[in-house]
């Protein structure tokens, strides 16, 4: 099939807010192949699709991938190499996250632990900043940042002033 044949997914489903065991077919991909705006997939059941949004976007762990002619497309996360850092404290932990933060680096925050992309020159900064750090594979979600991620958003267009209940007008 060609681009112009495949089935099309116009729209994203965030996680939570669909039937997970609705889905006609499923993609599992790392965080790279999930952060996408056009690409085509192989579902695992053997659906080809072509995802096809208006704007690059991370898709999460269960989010699910509407399909223009009915059915969804149900994404998983991949696990990938990751070096999970944890601080001795609250307040080490935090300052480990502005040294990375400072980096530009897709991090995810969970309980007392970040979760980073495998690094050896990161790794070592970490362990010279008194870090526990150990290699993981699992899935990655990474933040998605005060830029990067307002996309996810639904309800308004862009360039629309608009809140989200924080009492500040701004436009997307």
């Amino acid at each position: 099939m060609t681009e112009t044949t495949l089935p099309r997914a116009t729209q994203v489903l965030p996680a939570g807010q669909w039937q997970a065991r609705t889905a006609r077919d499923s993609i599992t991909a790392g965080f790279d192949d999930r952060h996408r705006r056009r690409k085509r997939y192989t579902g695992e059941k053997g659906l080809s699709f072509l995802l096809d949004l208006p704007e690059a976007i991370a898709l999460r762990d269960g989010d699910g991938l509407l399909l223009e002619g009915g059915g969804v497309v149900l994404v998983r996360a991949a696990p990938e190499p990751l070096i999970e850092v944890r601080g001795s404290s609250t307040e080490h932990l935090l300052r480990l996250a502005w040294h990375l933060g400072n980096r530009h680096l897709p991090a995810e925050i969970s309980g007392e632990r970040i979760l980073i992309r495998e690094d050896h020159v990161i790794l070592r900064m970490l362990q010279g900043l008194g870090a526990t750090v150990a290699k993981v594979e699992a899935p990655f979600n990474p933040e998605g940042g005060a830029y990067g991620e307002h996309n996810r958003h639904t309800g308004h267009r862009h360039g629309e002033l608009h809140d989200h209940g924080d009492g500040h007008l701004h436009a997307h």
